[in-house]
């Protein structure tokens, strides 16, 4: 049961993972953001950031490499946003 817990885990944290992959290179593509949500974005990272913080005090290597290249898509996109609408 305990390799099912943890490929399951993985699946999980490969999926979150790569979920703003396709956002963040057609952003970094077309340059365009329109549509995209300065707030979503700022609150998503505040939530990725915690976690990988939780991640640390667990010590859970998974939780902490996931989130993190989590983080950096959803940071790409917030760039963007910040320097197309600021």
């Amino acid at each position: 049961m305990h390799i099912i817990g943890e490929l399951l885990g993985y699946i999980a944290g490969i999926c979150t993972a790569i979920v703003f992959l396709p956002q963040s290179i057609e952003t970094v593509r077309t340059k365009n953001v329109e549509g995209l949500s300065l707030l979503t974005y700022i609150i998503y990272n505040i939530g990725m950031l915690s976690w990988i913080l939780y991640g640390v005090y667990l010590h859970s290597v998974q939780m902490i490499v996931f989130k993190s290249i989590s983080f950096i898509f959803s940071s790409i996109i917030l760039y963007m946003i910040l320097r197309q609408k600021g």
